[in-house]
């Protein structure tokens, strides 16, 4: 399954020409990450009271074509792979069928006070599985 977000470009994204900033990319992203938690049925704060913190260890952005201002485009989120207390997510920016940003995430589930990483669990892991990219 992929999981998807659709975002309007609003004015604040924008450059001084009408071009979405890069960083913002990252917002939007940490956004559809957000979501995907939700859809698949947990909740940051309800994972973090359960002991499992989320942390990005890892980022690779490459700018296919710019968004500019009131452009309505979608991010897509889906597993590539889901190790002991990590995984990695692949995360493409459209708008339509044009591809504009790929990213890969590379997680860490980590104790939050702590601050170490930690296993995930079974019934987490099982949910996420739905979104692993499937050969």
């Amino acid at each position: 399954m992929i999981h998807q977000l659709p975002v309007r470009i609003y004015y604040e994204d924008t450059d001084a020409g009408g071009v979405v900033y890069h960083s913002n990319y990252l917002k939007y992203a940490e956004r559809a990450r957000s979501e995907f938690l939700y859809a698949s049925g947990f909740t940051n704060l309800g994972l973090i009271e359960r002991g499992l913190g989320i942390m990005i260890r890892r980022c690779e952005m490459d700018f296919k074509a710019p968004a500019k201002l009131e452009d309505i485009i979608t991010v897509h989120t889906k597993i590539d792979s889901i190790g002991g207390a990590s995984m990695v997510m692949d995360q493409t920016v459209k708008r339509g069928e044009q591809v504009l940003v790929v990213m890969k995430i590379h997680v860490v589930f980590v104790d939050p006070k702590a601050l170490k990483p930690v296993r995930l669990p079974a019934d987490v892991r099982e949910q996420f599985e739905k979104y692993v990219e499937k050969e």
